[in-house]
C-alpha cells in the first residue's frame, strides 16, 4: 500500500490482530502527514514498558524498524497517563500517534509495581474528552482481541471484555475505523 493512497480523518482508531500491519499503516500516515508541510510533526505515543528481557528487545527492534520507516516521528512514553499526553502534545500541526492502547489498558488492570488498579472508566472517559478536544490528527492502535476462544481464567475474560468496550467507546467517538486483516486494511467507519 503506498502512502499516496492513504487519506488522513482527524481521528482514527486502527485495529487488527499481532502483526496484522497496524502500526506500519499508523507509520504511514504520519509519514504522510510529515510530507504535507515542513512545519509538521508527528509525536507517537507509546505504552508498552520493557517488563522482561524479551519484552526490552522487541522494543529496541520497535524503535530501529520506526526510526527507517518514519525518521520523522518523535517518540514519547506513556504506559498511563495517555489522556494528558495527547493533550500535551496535540496541535494543529502535530498529528499524535498511539501505539497501542491495549498495553495501556495492560498496565492499568495489572500494574507492574503491583500498585492498586487504576480507574479505567475514569482513564478512558478522559481519553475520548482528550480525543474530541485533539486540535490535530490522532491515530490510535489497538489489537482486537475478541475475535479468538473464550479465555479460560476470569481474569482474562474480564480483560478481553473491558477491551472490547474501550474498542466500542473510541470506535463511537473516532471519524474512522479501520480493520486491519493481513497487512490490508477494511474500513470499518468513515471514508478509506
Amino acid at each position: 500500500m503506498s502512502s499516496s493512497a492513504l487519506s488522513l480523518a482527524r481521528s482514527e482508531l486502527i485495529l487488527g490482530g499481532q502483526k496484522s500491519g497496524k502500526s506500519r499503516r499508523a507509520e504511514q500516515l504520519a509519514q504522510q502527514w510529515l510530507s504535507g508541510a515542513a512545519q509538521r510533526r508527528a509525536v507517537l505515543v507509546v505504552t508498552g514498558s520493557a517488563g522482561d528481557a524479551e519484552m526490552a528487545q522487541r522494543i529496541a527492534r520497535h524503535r530501529s524498524d520506526r526510526a527507517q520507516r518514519c525518521p520523522g516521528l518523535q517518540t514519547v512514553e506513556a504506559p498511563l497517563q495517555l489522556a494528558q499526553t495527547v493533550r500535551q502534545h496535540s496541535s494543529p500541526e502535530t498529528l499524535v500517534l498511539v501505539d497501542c492502547l491495549t498495553l495501556w489498558l495492560s498496565n492499568a488492570l495489572f500494574p507492574m509495581d503491583g500498585g492498586a488498579l487504576h480507574d479505567v472508566a475514569r482513564l478512558s472517559a478522559e481519553l475520548q474528552l482528550a480525543l474530541a478536544q485533539a486540535p490535530g490528527p490522532v491515530v490510535l492502535v489497538s489489537n482486537e482481541i475478541g475475535l479468538g476462544v473464550i479465555p479460560m481464567g476470569p481474569a482474562v475474560r474480564a480483560f478481553v471484555d473491558t477491551l472490547g468496550s474501550l474498542h466500542q467507546q473510541l470506535a463511537g467517538a473516532c471519524e474512522r475505523v479501520t480493520l486491519m486483516v493481513a497487512g490490508l486494511p477494511l474500513t470499518v467507519k468513515g471514508q478509506p
